[in-house]
C-alpha cells in the first residue's frame, strides 16, 4: 500500500465525506493504492455514523471510535498503529487541510529521502485572532531553539507526512502531538524537511484548539520532553547530582556552624548553642533534601520508564 492518510478528529460531521470525497479525488488521480483512517475521538455529535456510511460504501475506508474524548495524541497513536501504507499522511478533519499536498508530500519521502516532512501554513494569518497567532510565534521559537529543529516554521501543523518505520517506532501520548518531528529526531530519523501548503479558510463549525491554554500547555510539554530527552535514561544524572551538591553544602555548612560553637567556646568569647543557630536548621534542611533527591533520582533510574499501560484507550468500535 502507497500511502496510509489519518484524520483524528472531534465533532467534524460536516466535513467528514466531503473530505473523503477530496481524498478519494486526489489518489485516483495519482493512481495511489491507499486507504483512510478516520479516528472518532469521543465526539459527541453524529461524526461516527458518518465514518460507517463511507466505510461500508468504500472498501478503503477504516475508523476507530473512543468511548469518550482522549486528545489528539491519543487518536494518532491508535491510528499509526493501524496504518499499513508506506508513507502515512496525518491531516485534520476540518477541511483546513488540503488533500491536494498528498502527492507532493508523498514525492518528498519517497524520492528525496525525508523521514518527515512537516507542513507550513505560510497563509494563516487570514482571520485567526492574536490570542492565537502570538502564542504560535512564540511556541514555535521556542521549540526551534529546544529541539534544534532550525528549519521548521510550524511544530504544529497537522498535515505531516512520514516514512513508516517513523511512526512505527515513536511513540506519541499526553500531548505530545505538537512535538512529533522532536520525537522522530530523537529516535534517530534526522532528515526532517518542510513544506509551505495551503490553509483552508474553515467552513464547518468552530476550532478545537484555540487560546492561551494551548499554548502553556505547549510549554509544559516542551519542558517534559526535553527532560525525558535528556534524563529519561539517566535520571540520576540530575537528581543524584543535585542531591549530592545540596547534601555536601549543607554538611560543610553543619560542621563550620559547629566550630564556630567550638571556637568561640574555647576562646572564652560569648557564644551560643548550636540548636540556637538559625544556620543550624538551614544545614540540616539542605541535608535532608539532598538525601530526598538523591534517592528521588536512585529511584528513577530503576523505574527508567513511565508505566505501560500510558498509551491504553477505550476503544468502542473497529472498522
Amino acid at each position: 500500500m502507497d500511502i496510509s492518510v489519518i484524520v483524528p478528529l472531534y465533532n467534524e460531521e460536516e466535513s467528514i465525506a466531503e473530505l473523503h470525497a477530496w481524498i478519494k479525488r486526489v489518489m485516483d488521480e495519482n493512481k495511489f493504492t491507499y486507504e483512510v483512517i478516520f479516528v472518532n475521538d469521543g465526539s459527541t455529535d453524529h461524526s461516527w455514523d458518518e465514518i460507517e456510511k463511507l466505510a461500508q460504501a468504500y472498501p478503503e475506508v477504516h475508523g476507530i471510535k473512543f468511548r469518550r474524548n482522549y486528545g489528539k495524541s491519543p487518536a494518532l497513536f491508535c491510528g499509526f498503529e493501524r496504518a499499513e501504507g508506506e508513507v502515512v499522511i496525518t491531516m485534520d478533519a476540518d477541511l483546513q487541510d488540503s488533500p491536494d499536498e498528498i502527492p507532493e508530500l508523498y514525492r518528498m519521502i519517497v524520492e528525496d529521502g525525508y523521514d518527515l516532512v512537516s507542513g507550513f501554513k505560510m497563509n494563516r494569518k487570514e482571520g485567526d485572532p492574536l490570542s492565537k497567532t502570538i502564542p504560535t510565534k512564540l511556541f514555535n521559537a521556542t521549540a526551534r531553539k529546544v529541539s534544534g529543529i532550525n528549519n521548521l516554521h510550524d511544530f504544529n501543523c497537522g498535515l505531516k507526512s512520514y516514512r513508516k518505520d517513523v511512526i512505527k517506532t515513536i511513540e506519541v501520548y499526553g500531548e505530545m502531538h505538537r512535538y512529533i518531528p522532536y520525537l522522530a529526531k530523537n529516535a534517530g530519523f534526522d532528515k526532517i524537511g518542510e513544506k509551505p501548503v495551503h490553509h483552508q479558510a474553515r467552513q464547518h463549525g468552530v476550532s478545537k484548539f484555540m487560546g492561551w491554554n494551548r499554548f502553556v500547555n505547549g510549554y509544559l510539554d516542551l519542558i517534559s520532553l526535553w527532560f525525558i530527552d535528556s534524563f529519561g535514561y539517566k535520571p540520576m544524572h540530575i537528581f543524584g547530582f543535585i542531591g549530592s551538591l545540596m547534601f555536601f553544602v549543607g554538611f560543610i555548612a553543619a560542621i563550620c556552624v559547629g566550630a564556630f560553637k567550638l571556637y568561640n567556646m574555647y576562646s572564652g568569647n560569648d557564644y551560643i548553642l548550636v540548636t540556637d543557630s538559625p544556620y543550624f536548621y538551614i544545614s540540616l534542611t539542605m541535608m535532608i533534601l539532598g538525601t530526598q533527591l538523591f534517592l528521588t533520582g536512585f529511584l528513577g533510574d530503576m523505574i527508567s520508564r513511565n508505566s505501560q499501560e500510558r498509551n491504553k484507550y477505550q476503544v468502542a468500535k473497529m472498522i
